[in-house]
């Protein structure tokens, strides 16, 4: 079983920027890849963005490319995601996952709420 907690949520004005975390414990010696997902009200949980945990190949959804970064410190286990050029629609709950080559694992942390408004 993996544990994942995220960090770094808040209000942020349309244009801003803001870092969520997310730290892995537990059973990691099996995590392929880290990835953000993000889930609206009254929406379905989509994915924004995922990195590989040993080469770093990363991947975005179209919504967020060219603003969003993702990155990870394999030493400390931790997931990061750069927000930049945030957007009302970028409200959500943020949400950290892992999975191997098969596929995500269903373990999810408590999530970060994310709110651009002005």
């Amino acid at each position: 079983q993996v544990q994942l907690v995220e960090f770094g949520g808040g209000l942020v004005q349309p244009g801003g920027s803001l870092r969520l975390s997310c730290a892995a414990s537990g059973n990691i010696s099996t995590i392929y890849k880290m990835g953000w997902y993000r889930q609206a009200p009254g929406k379905q949980r989509e994915l924004v963005a995922t990195i590989t945990r040993v080469f770093g190949s990363t991947s975005y959804a179209d919504s967020v490319k060219g603003r969003f970064a993702i990155s990870r410190d394999n030493a400390k286990n931790t997931v990061y995601l750069q927000m930049n050029s945030l957007k009302p629609e970028d409200t959500a709950v943020y949400y950290c996952n892992v999975g191997d080559y098969g596929g995500w694992y269903p373990y999810w942390g408590q999530g970060t709420q994310v709110t651009v408004s002005s």
